[in-house]
């Protein structure tokens, strides 16, 4: 399975990304601030564009299995989860609809959708522009 994030909008608090499936449209995402190279700032830096391999594990924060993106260069337990602004993330990624400036609407359903795909891939590359 190829995850596509597309960054379209990168603003002083937070950034905004259309995720695509095997090609297809799924959601949008919300992210933090994407940095110059090398300049982070833990808990509101986006992760660096780029390819990484997404596997299921349990998150002891969530207490439940999340997607996890491996060899994130500088940034450990970053995931793919819910939530609404910026303040969610901790350099995370969340899923849901664009919908309202600054925020991702409907991310529950969102996440419901996209992890059950995530579920049935043998193999997940997640790719982000």
């Amino acid at each position: 399975m190829q995850i596509q994030i597309k960054r379209h909008f990168k603003g002083p608090q937070y950034t905004i990304g259309r995720l695509f499936v095997d090609g297809v449209y799924e959601c949008d995402t919300l992210e933090d601030v994407v940095r110059p190279d090398g300049v982070k700032i833990a808990g509101q830096t986006a992760i660096p564009a780029g390819k990484y391999p997404v596997r299921i594990t349990y998150s002891p924060r969530f207490k439940k299995d999340l997607p996890l993106l491996d060899n994130v260069p500088n940034f450990t337990g970053v995931r793919i989860h819910t939530g609404n602004t910026a303040k969610d993330t901790e350099g995370c990624i969340l899923v849901g609809y664009n919908r309202v400036k600054g925020r991702v609407v409907d991310s529950r359903a969102a996440f419901k959708r996209l992890f059950a795909k995530i579920k049935t891939a043998s193999q997940i590359e997640l790719e982000i522009k």
